[in-house]
C-alpha cells in the first residue's frame, strides 16, 4: 500500500505504468485488437499509405502495419519479461543461497558467477545463438543463461547486508529454519532492491531482442517483431521514411515508460531518496548510474 500511495504522487509514474499495462493487455489479446492477420500478403496494397481500413499502411509485402506491430508486442515485450523473471528467479534462488549461508555455497556460486561475468555479455550471446542457432527461443535462452549471474551477485550483495540486522541474528538464535528466516525476514526486505533491479534491466532487454532481431539473429520472418520490422524497413528508410517511424516509436515509447517506472519504484520503495524539494537526492543518481553501469558490461 506505501509503495502504491508513493507512485500516486508521481504523475509520470502513473502514466508509465498506465502505458505498460495498456501494452500488456493489447499484447495478450493481440487477436482482438489486431485489425487483420500479419501475416496476410496483398501485393496490391504494396506500400500503401494509411487509410481507414489500414490506419499505418502497409508494408512492402502488403501486410497490415498495425496488426504487426500489436502482435510485435508478444516476442518484443512480453517473452522478454517472462525471460527476466526466470533470470531473476534463478539468480535470486542462487543468492540467496550465496548470501545467507555463506562459506563453501557462497565460494562456488560466486566462482561461477565470475566466469559468467568475465565475458561480455553479448559476446556470450552471439556464442550461444552461433551454436543453438538463430531463432528467438535460442535468444531468451541465451538471455537467461547470461542474466543470471548478474542478478545472483547483486541479490547476494542485498542479502548479505540484511542478514546482519539484529532481528536476523535473534531469530537465528531463536532457533527458528533457515527457510523460514528466509522467506519472512529477507525476502520481504531485499523485494526493493530486486524490483528496483528488474525494472532498471527490462528496458535494456527489449533494445537487445530488437537489435538481435534487426540483425537477423532473432525472430524469423514471417512473424512479427519490432526489430525485425526495423530492418525490413531499412531498404527503403529514404523513400519511405514513416515504415520504420512505427516501430521505432514503439521501441522507444515501451523502453522510455520502464525507464520512468524504474526510477519512480525506486523512489517509492526508498522515500529518503527523495528531497524535501521533491528533487532526487544524489543518491538516486548514483544507485541508477551503478546499475546501468553493470547492465551495460553484462
Amino acid at each position: 500500500m506505501r509503495i502504491m500511495k508513493n507512485l500516486g504522487k508521481d504523475k509520470l509514474a502513473i502514466k508509465s505504468l498506465f502505458v505498460i499495462v495498456v501494452i500488456i493487455i493489447v499484447g495478450l489479446f493481440a487477436p482482438l485488437f489486431a485489425p487483420h492477420d500479419p501475416n496476410e500478403v496483398n501485393m496490391s496494397l504494396r506500400y500503401a499509405s494509411s487509410s481507414w481500413e489500414h490506419l499505418l499502411g502497409n508494408d512492402h509485402l502488403g501486410r497490415c502495419i498495425l496488426s504487426r506491430i500489436i502482435y510485435g508486442i508478444r516476442p518484443s515485450v512480453l517473452l522478454v519479461l517472462v525471460a527476466l523473471f526466470i533470470s531473476v528467479l534463478f539468480g535470486a534462488v542462487l543468492g540467496f543461497l550465496a548470501g545467507y549461508f555463506r562459506g563453501k555455497a557462497d565460494a562456488l556460486i560466486m566462482r561461477i558467477c565470475d566466469i559468467m561475468l568475465s565475458f561480455p555479455g553479448y559476446v556470450m550471446i552471439l556464442a550461444i545463438v552461433g551454436i543453438w542457432g538463430v531463432g528467438l527461443k535460442n535468444i531468451l535462452i541465451a538471455f537467461i543463461l547470461v542474466k543470471w549471474a548478474w542478478f545472483a551477485r547483486v541479490i547476494r550483495t542485498s542479502v548479505m547486508q540484511y542478514s546482519e540486522l539484529e532481528y536476523v541474528k535473534f531469530s537465528k538464535a531463536a532457533g527458528i529454519s533457515d527457510l523460514k528466516i528466509i522467506y519472512k525476514h529477507l525476502v520481504p526486505v531485499t523485494f526493493s532492491d530486486i524490483a528496483v533491479i528488474s525494472s532498471s534491466s527490462i528496458g535494456s532487454m527489449i533494445l537487445q531482442i530488437s537489435g538481435f532481431s534487426f540483425l537477423g539473429l532473432g525472430i524469423q520472418a514471417p512473424n512479427a517483431e519490432w526489430g525485425m520490422m526495423l530492418n525490413e524497413a531499412r531498404e527503403v528508410m529514404f523513400s519511405r521514411p514513416e515504415l520504420m517511424l512505427a516501430p521505432g516509436l514503439a521501441i522507444i515509447i515501451v523502453v522510455s515508460a520502464f525507464n520512468f517506472l524504474s526510477d519512480a519504484l525506486q523512489i517509492a520503495l526508498d522515500p529518503k531518496l527523495f528531497t524535501s524539494k521533491g528533487k532526487p537526492h544524489g543518491k538516486l543518481a548514483i544507485t541508477k548510474s551503478n546499475l546501468q553501469e553493470k547492465e551495460v558490461a553484462n
